[in-house]
């Protein structure tokens, strides 16, 4: 659609004149996410700056009929800031501030657009700790956090976003401003908007303040990377190191590529055998270096129970820094080598090397190149599929089949298509396999109830 003058006059009058850009350059720039290749571009591009400008903007809109897609940091990997009815870009950007931090109660009131790693390191500076760790923290957005529950390295001994939500001001599709819970541990009052509204992928409504509990930081940690020469046998130690007892505060699996790929992206002089196929990054935290010390001991006599080739233990908090720049840059590392696509499956943590069998017999099977890495302690593996030789019409044509049978392998084995990524634009035509028509009829039923006439963040999820 071709928004009139009538319209972006009054997109003006709401966010300011400097504040509406309909310039191709700012089009072009909102048009994507970290999604694969895909690009849409919007009629306009708003960056209001507080709730009741996004309320006006969403009454006027619904009014008229005008889709709306909210955006954050866009480093989305499922198309969920993509403009696909062009419309509305609805940029959070400016809603930038970290209101307070509660230390008495242990809570922190939070803008949406306020950056993940921000808002992490202002309460550390406090003593406190917001522990959902997503690798793109450095630039993504709190917004985008909530709309996809996104979780991270720390999610195996924290838990994810949701976890840490107490309270959420939304702004409707039809512009209402409401908070969906209270500033409390407990609240059994009503059904759970706060939860419903967590992981909704900015189709409900736009999520302009959060409120989270925090708990105290962790002042010690210690990272040890153990390389594997069968990468099924670290994902079997995965468990392995759960069953023992032991708590990491991350866990994280990275094919012997991955990390390869990092290094060379990050200019690090890091000589991986050939014969190693697969790396475990094990951090465990907390505040006594003794604990520490005899659970790294015990990790140790686990993983030595398969065959492993010498530990490097990050001893330096520039060691520890390296090590883990290798693994929350492997996806950008791994992307600059080819067109890809990414999935973002989960299972129970024992299925983890049933799913890595199923999916190198898949990429035998289509011909693709296949490097998995991820949250292996909660089960998340994220799977890039590099198209390297094969044709460009068996890349369009036959791996969306293999990607449909990656995942019904995964719902096979009690998993499902995503565990953190969200559905957004490119998983839709496969959420039929982990969701039956029931739930999916009870989701669009939601959706209307809080969108009746369909303008927030359209084409998404089903």
């Amino acid at each position: 659609m071709i928004l009139s003058t009538d319209i972006l006059s009054t997109f003006k009058k709401i966010c300011g004149e400097g504040f509406v850009f309909t310039d191709d350059e700012t089009r072009e720039a909102y048009s994507h996410d970290e999604t694969e290749d895909l690009s849409f571009l919007p009629d306009v591009v708003l960056k209001p700056a507080n709730a009741e400008e996004i309320s006006a903007i969403l009454k006027y809109c619904n009014q008229h009929k005008i889709p709306v897609t909210p955006r954050g940091a866009g480093t989305g990997l499922s198309g969920g800031a993509l403009p696909v009815k062009k419309g509305v870009i609805l940029s959070t950007e400016r809603l930038n501030k970290i209101v307070s931090i509660d230390e008495r109660n242990f809570q922190a009131t939070v803008e949406t657009g306020v950056i993940t790693q921000v808002f992490q390191e202002a309460v550390i500076a406090k003593g406190l700790f917001y522990p959902p760790d997503p690798s793109s923290r450095g630039s993504c957005f709190i917004g985008g956090n909530l709309a996809e529950s996104s979780g991270g390295p720390k999610a195996v001994k924290y838990g994810v976003t949701k976890d840490y939500v107490l309270n959420l001001e939304v702004v409707l599709p039809t512009g209402e401003i409401i908070w969906t819970g209270a500033n409390t541990l407990k609240n059994a009052t009503g059904y759970n908007l706060t939860q419903l509204m967590i992981g909704s992928e900015g189709t409900l409504g736009i999520i302009t303040k959060a409120v989270f509990r925090l708990i105290p930081y962790p002042t010690k940690d210690m990272v040890i990377l153990v390389p594997f020469y069968s990468a099924e046998q670290a994902c079997e130690c995965v468990n392995a190191i759960m069953l023992a007892g032991i708590q990491p505060s991350a866990l994280e699996f990275m094919e012997r590529d991955a990390i390869v790929y990092s290094a060379r992206f990050l200019g690090l002089n890091i000589e991986v055998p050939e014969a190693i196929e697969a790396h475990l990054l094990i951090e465990v935290n907390g505040n006594d270096m003794d604990l520490l010390m005899k659970e790294a001991e015990k990790i140790y006599e686990v993983v030595s129970q398969y065959k492993i080739d010498e530990p490097l233990i990050g001893e330096s908090a520039q060691q520890k820094d390296e090590l883990w720049k290798l693994r929350r840059n492997a996806a950008t590392a791994v992307k600059t080598n080819s067109i890809f696509k990414e999935e973002d499956t989960v299972v129970p943590r024992a299925e983890l090397p049933a799913l890595l069998r199923g999916i190198k017999a898949l990429e035998k099977k289509y011909k693709c190149k296949t490097i998995s890495y991820g949250h292996a302690g909660d089960g998340n593996l994220h799977i890039n599929i590099l198209r390297g030789e094969m044709t460009e019409q068996d890349w369009n044509e036959k791996l969306p089949e293999g990607i449909k049978e990656l995942f019904e392998l995964t719902v096979k084995l009690g998993g499902t298509i995503s565990g953190e990524h969200g559905i957004g634009y490119v998983q839709r035509p496969y959420i039929h396999i982990a969701l039956g028509e029931v739930q999916l009829n009870l989701m669009r039923e939601i959706k209307k109830v809080f969108d009746p006439n369909g303008i927030l963040n359209p084409e998404k999820i089903f």
